[in-house]
């Protein structure tokens, strides 16, 4: 499939993870892209050429995700795409957790998915377009610790669809994925002890943790043509997690 050929992605915490593999399938579609993020990008810069232009991005800055997009505009002439992908957390007890972990979350989580937003969206005003956000399962299951992520997460879904009906009336459509445990470098010490793996995996339909293509291709049904009637949705991509909390009461009752 080209379902991307001759269009134009920026793509948030492209140089690793979720947000890389999101380029790998964008690029092999014919898509070309800007990569925003402040970790390396020589491998994946090297990988996709002249198709990928990286930018130097903390997306907690709005300055520079606005002059990230003018040079990418200037670069490849357009924006048609985007996805807001990066993302990290400063976890601990509410009791415990400090000021700077919480506003470190919620600005990089929450805030950065806005000042995205809001300079893509205006790229986009004039051709139209489709934004796709990383939501978490975490914006809908609480987690012990983890109070600014899980509320930064469900500000995400909440913001997204208020993009959507804000920015329907430019042709720019909002969406959410909201993926359950990745196979990712920021979820590898979690998965690296046996009995946290087996903790998460137990409550997992499917037995088993996301690779980050599971998670990239309804990512990018969402920003093709296929779902041009779809916006302001929250689409959950977690092998069945959030349906498997109900006790298993299999042989304990009648």
């Amino acid at each position: 499939m080209m379902r991307f050929d001759g269009k134009v992605a920026f793509v948030t915490g492209s140089a690793s993870g979720i947000g890389a593999e999101i380029v790998d399938q964008l690029v092999a579609e014919g898509c070309r892209v800007i990569g925003a993020d402040l970790g390396d990008q020589a491998e994946i810069s090297s990988r996709h050429g002249a198709s990928y232009l990286a930018a130097a991005v903390d997306v907690t800055v709005e300055s520079q995700i606005e002059d990230a997009l003018a040079v990418g505009l200037e670069h490849f002439g357009r924006l048609d795409l985007a996805f807001n992908v990066a993302g990290a957390h400063r976890g601990g007890p509410i009791t415990d957790m400090t000021r700077e972990s919480w506003d470190f979350t919620v600005d990089l989580v929450l805030t950065g998915v806005f000042l995205s937003t809001k300079h893509e969206a205006r790229a986009m005003r004039e051709t139209g377009g489709a934004i796709v956000n990383i939501g978490s399962i975490n914006g809908r299951v609480p987690m012990r610790g983890g109070a600014a992520y899980v509320s930064a997460k469900a500000g995400v879904e909440a913001f997204t669809k208020n993009a959507a009906l804000e920015l329907g009336q430019y042709g720019i459509r909002v969406n959410c994925v909201m993926p359950g445990l990745v196979e990712t470098p920021l979820t590898q010490g979690y998965r690296s002890i046996a009995a946290v793996s087996e903790a998460f995996t137990d409550r997992i339909v499917l037995g088993r943790t996301a690779t980050v293509d599971e998670i990239a291709a309804p990512v990018l049904f969402l920003a093709s043509d296929a779902a041009s009637y779809i916006t302001g949705a929250s689409l959950m991509v977690d092998g069945g997690w959030d349906v498997a909390n109900y006790p298993d009461l299999r042989g304990l009752v009648d």
